[in-house]
């Protein structure tokens, strides 16, 4: 008896998404989505505002996380897969052949989906010389990437930064110039001896030691224990490096170098519960020459700006503001020529937004860190697409088809 499959339909919930040049030109982004097994391609068209599929090709192997990189020098992106492949996949598209290669692929693990097998989590330095493949426990495998005399990729042999009874809910790739590659993790430790009765997170930073060649971990810090999300941002002469942490009802600013920290409350909307909690989902970093320009997205839907005062020794100030509201995304993406593309994992469309503008003329009050205010006070009135404007979008197979008014939280608000 022989069995054949044939998918009549491929998925079409995105549940990753990155920005790159990934075919090489300069003057032309894309943006990579992972719809489960398979990856696609997408082209913004910035004449007419249209979302393109350029390029779809099935993996056979489960995508759970994207990251982007680039060589030093080099002007072409590369995507790192964690799958469930139990191995590294280095991808580049190929414009010629019009499709994905294998750059790298390096086996460390048993297939399938283990928590304690490393591919949940990517991550990879802004410099492009390493990147981190993370478990949801213990793992994480750190790859030194360089090329060879023919500019071909390598990666030298693998680095384990394991830490056992750690459960790792984020990782990222700090900005800390051309020092030593730094990751930060949002780890949880737990002892299996003993009844817990509250988690305790911590905030740690890996650092590759590039003339050794090993991964040490130089520092940790405890967060809440509702942080959830990593958001780093730039460094160098760009920005003052370090990350965000996201934590139920509030945003705060961490970095290794002991600075102050920087907390600012999460606004809630006018009708919205105190008891009720609040969670960023995705986020999004634009980089431009000197400034940088972060988008957050709270479960609701909505969108907040977040800024950074800072001096070449410290941060100074960080601060909040509502900006818009658009479905809930699995993740956004800020193209360069001014568009905004929200990718959605739990059904509905796949949304692209044109930016009228930086959200500096919205009547809406902003919170800073450096203000005395209690969470519950920051708040804002939600209003219609004005710093937005919706120019294309692509259907998906989850549609709304009925909706119900209930009061599951037994609030007065349904």
């Amino acid at each position: 008896m022989f069995l054949y499959n044939l998918t009549l339909q491929a998925p079409t919930a995105i549940n990753a998404a990155v920005l790159g040049h990934f075919s090489g030109e300069k003057q032309r982004q894309e943006i990579v989505v992972a719809r489960q097994q398979y990856l696609e391609l997408w082209r913004a068209d910035t004449s007419t505002g249209k979302l393109q599929v350029e390029h779809s090709e099935n993996m056979f192997c489960r995508i759970r996380s994207l990251a982007s990189f680039r060589l030093t020098g080099g002007s072409k992106d590369y995507i790192v897969l964690g799958t469930d492949a139990g191995a590294l996949s280095l991808v580049e598209y190929d414009a010629k052949l019009a499709r994905f290669t294998s750059v790298q692929y390096h086996e460390f693990g048993r297939t399938g989906l283990r928590r304690q097998i490393a591919g949940q989590y990517v991550a990879a330095d802004p410099r492009g010389r390493a990147v981190l493949v993370g478990g949801i426990e213990r793992a994480k495998i750190v790859y030194v990437v360089t090329r060879d005399s023919e500019a071909n990729v390598l990666v030298q042999s693998p680095l384990e930064a394991n830490k056992t009874h750690a459960v790792c809910f984020d990782v990222v790739g700090v900005d800390v110039g051309y020092e030593n590659p730094v990751f930060a993790a949002l780890e949880a430790v737990y002892d299996d001896s003993v009844a817990m009765t509250r988690v305790n997170k911590q905030l740690v930073y890996y650092e590759l030691d590039l003339g050794l060649n090993h991964v040490v971990r130089k520092w940790s810090a405890s967060v809440s224990d509702t942080a959830n999300r990593l958001i780093a941002l730039p460094g160098s002469s760009d920005g003052p490096s370090g990350v965000l942490v996201c934590s139920e009802g509030f945003i705060e600013y961490r970095h290794w170098t002991g600075d102050a920290v920087h907390r600012v409350p999460i606004p809630r909307r006018a009708d919205t519960a105190d008891e009720r909690g609040l969670l960023i989902v995705a986020s999004a970093v634009h980089r431009m020459k000197g400034a940088f320009f972060i988008l957050a997205q709270a479960e609701s839907g909505d969108l907040y700006k977040l800024t950074v005062q800072y001096t070449a020794d410290a941060v100074t100030q960080l601060g909040i503001k509502y900006f818009d509201t658009i479905a809930p995304a699995s993740a956004l993406c800020i193209l360069r020529a001014g568009f905004l593309f929200a990718a959605t994992m739990e059904g509905g469309s796949h949304q692209l937004f044109q930016f009228e503008n930086l959200g500096d003329e919205i009547a809406c009050a902003e919170y800073f860190s450096t203000d005395d205010i209690d969470g519950s006070a920051a708040r804002f009135q939600a209003h219609e697409l004005s710093s937005l404007a919706l120019v294309d979008e692509v259907e998906g197979l989850g549609p709304v088809v009925r909706s119900r008014v209930l009061n599951l939280a037994d609030e007065e608000a349904p």
